[in-house]
């Protein structure tokens, strides 16, 4: 029978549809493909076709937009936000706007334009995970901002408008609405509890272990209770932090490594569909160490939101957790493929 779930963190419902639950098979998604072509921006011996780079890491210690970067950042060529303008708000009437005042940058992980993170060998991963925390404390420093959020389309089915993996970056004059419902939602349950609502995720699901993917000593990897998508999977960090940027000595490398482990398992699982996925931190200059809690959250792009979901808010997902953590779980993981370019 199908089953109404409530998200344990916000006031959000989902719909479990078990009488008609698909298997990962079931979902006709086409495989993200990477076609490559030479004049790609992100590729290596392209970077003059790339906004100045905002910072790289080069190895060899080659100068600035030249080739021999291992991790390079560059201004999107066509950015949502603008870095001029002041963060106040202006009234006429009822209505009320800001300047569209931010940072929108790009992160090319790798100059392999084949590659795919999840091909990436674990200390390249944690490298750019190193660049993503070095962002966003540069960023800190502008009283502007609020917020940074990253996140990654991949696949044109995604948002991707190309196919060099590379994930982005916008800092926002004020915090999101979901952002801030999950803040104020954590902040309610620790005036409570005096726990951390993700913690008690942690520790629930780790006894019960029907919704786990995979766990390590630093992270869980877990398809939440209640999730808005099929195989919609989260990386939690076992020890609590609010903020990212300030994670412990080695905490990159080895999420490094779950989030590696994951996309392989979804890559192998579900022949590497487009995804998205975001991470959530929290809101800068805010005191939100006691109840808040970083995470990373992956959605494949399986399904498409349609009338109901936008006409309700609720969302129907045919995939219950428990059977999309059990078949990522029980996959046997084979190593990934090489780039079919190396070096290109």
């Amino acid at each position: 029978m199908p089953e109404l779930r409530k998200d344990s963190i916000l006031d959000r419902w989902v719909i479990i549809s078990t009488d008609r639950a698909k298997r990962p098979s079931d979902y006709a998604t086409e495989p993200v493909v990477i076609k490559g072509g030479s004049s790609c921006p992100f590729c290596t011996g392209n970077e003059s076709k790339t906004p100045p780079e905002i910072t790289a890491l080069r190895p060899d210690g080659s100068r600035p937009d030249t080739p021999g970067w291992a991790v390079r950042v560059v201004p999107n060529k066509f950015p949502a936000l603008q870095p001029d303008g002041n963060a106040e708000r202006t009234g006429d009437g009822l209505f009320v706007r800001v300047d569209g005042v931010g940072a929108h940058e790009v992160i090319i992980e790798s100059p392999d334009h084949q590659a795919s993170l999840a091909q990436l060998p674990e200390k390249r991963i944690e490298d750019v995970l190193t660049v993503f925390r070095d962002r966003m404390v540069d960023l800190k420093n502008d009283p502007r901002f609020k917020y940074v959020l990253i996140f990654k389309n991949y696949g044109l089915d995604a948002g991707a408008s190309l196919e060099h993996s590379h994930t982005q970056l916008i800092a926002l004059p004020l915090v999101p609405k979901q952002v801030r419902e999950e803040l104020d939602a954590a902040r309610d349950y620790h005036r409570r509890h005096q726990r951390c609502v993700f913690c008690d995720i942690i520790r629930q699901e780790k006894q019960t272990q029907a919704r786990v993917v995979s766990e390590d000593e630093h992270f869980l990897t877990v398809a939440p209770y209640a999730p808005r998508f099929p195989f919609e999977t989260w990386i939690l960090p076992k020890q609590h932090g609010a903020f990212f940027e300030d994670a412990a000595a080695g905490a990159y490398l080895h999420l490094a490594r779950a989030l590696k482990q994951l996309l392989l398992r979804a890559d192998q699982l579900l022949d590497r569909p487009p995804y998205n996925f975001f991470l959530h931190t929290s809101a800068m200059r805010e005191e939100t160490e006691l109840y808040y809690h970083w995470h990373i959250e992956y959605m494949p792009k399986l399904t498409r939101m349609a009338g109901f979901e936008w006409g309700t808010g609720f969302y129907i997902n045919a995939t219950p957790p428990e059977e999309s953590a059990r078949a990522l779980r029980e996959l046997e993981l084979r190593a990934a493929p090489a780039p079919a370019n190396p070096g290109s």
